[in-house]
């Protein structure tokens, strides 16, 4: 008898501090090869795409498969969201699904979780840092929330194309942070700050990577397709390069992608990926006027993780409604 949650019900249990600890773990166990993560297979029927990102974590006992789909046409012709998500989540020892949990607030939680991961990891050490976000909407939310657990800031600036975004921004992240939140006037504002995400839709550089400044942690999370980036050759060339996957940034991430086709770098930029630095299989900053770079392109292992979290916290509370199937 599976239990079913909601939006709602994802939301009362899911806490950014403790999704970065289940996403740090996921991300260690991909290192160490207790991580299974086939590729997402992709099915495109005549109106949408649908997606399938299965993935088995054996340490944190997760097996769970996330179905995402992408119709244009949803809002108009069916009044539902452009982009839907459902999680299917499976007892390892039986695979029977036991939960079936709305996949949209995880999937913007286990975003942010693994930039606060690698700001952690990555970013310089100290109170009082300002972070700087490109974007406004629900993954400038949570990009801001994680690293705020990361570091204990001492404001941050955002800027979107936006304006109304923006003071929608700042009045809820504000409050929920207790952080003073200021709009930037232009991209170059943005770069006075020590931990940078890029969290919009952009398919063009949104910045200039020669007045990034030294020392900065840049976080790169809106482009995900080969032909689209955020970041700008030169910036990608001064950081050292650190994968959520390797093998997904040289399959997807136009951010590295199109440096490597222009031939400015080559494969071997690539630093590390993540969970190599979470087990310490490499070390992270090595000092702090290194610029480090974390391009996430998204994995199941991050879905499986915050899943099986979520499922436990909701047993333990007592939250959804189960159904005999």
């Amino acid at each position: 008898m599976p239990l079913l949650l909601t939006r709602d019900d994802v939301a009362q249990v899911l806490s950014m501090p403790d999704c970065m600890e289940v996403v740090r773990r996921a991300f260690g166990e991909l290192a160490s090869g207790t991580a299974v993560l086939p590729l997402r297979i992709p099915i495109t029927p005549p109106d949408g795409l649908s997606l399938y990102m299965p993935a088995y974590l054996k340490e944190l006992g997760a097996l769970a498969c996330k179905v995402v789909t992408v119709y244009k046409n949803n809002p108009a012709k069916h009044k539902l969201p452009v982009v839907i998500g459902k999680v299917l989540l499976q007892d390892p020892a039986s695979g029977d699904v036991i939960c079936i949990m709305d996949g949209g607030y995880l999937t913007a939680v286990r975003t942010g979780a693994a930039s606060g991961v690698a700001t952690d990891l990555l970013a310089r050490k100290g109170d009082g840092q300002v972070a700087g976000i490109f974007g406004a909407g629900v993954q400038a939310k949570m990009q801001l929330w994680a690293v705020a657990v990361a570091r204990k800031l001492s404001r941050a600036l955002v800027y979107d194309v936006a304006d109304k975004a923006v003071a929608d921004f700042i009045s809820e992240m504000s409050a929920k942070l207790d952080l003073e939140i200021v709009k930037a006037d232009s991209p170059r504002d943005v770069l006075k700050a020590d931990i940078i995400c890029t969290a919009t839709s952009s398919a063009t550089p949104i910045f200039d990577g020669s007045k990034v400044r030294p020392g900065t942690h840049i976080n790169g999370i809106g482009s995900h397709t080969p032909n689209a980036r955020e970041l700008d050759t030169e910036i990608v060339k001064r950081s050292k390069f650190v994968a959520d996957s390797t093998d997904a940034c040289l399959a997807e991430a136009g951010d590295l992608m199109i440096p490597i086709k222009e031939g400015i770098i080559d494969e071997s930029h690539i630093y590390a990926d993540l969970g190599e630095i979470v087990i310490g299989k490499k070390p992270g900053r090595s000092d702090d006027a290194e610029i480090t770079l974390f391009k996430s392109n998204g994995l199941a292992i991050q879905d499986v993780a915050t899943a099986k979290l979520v499922y436990d916290k909701a047993i333990a509370a007592g939250i959804g409604v189960t159904v005999e199937l």
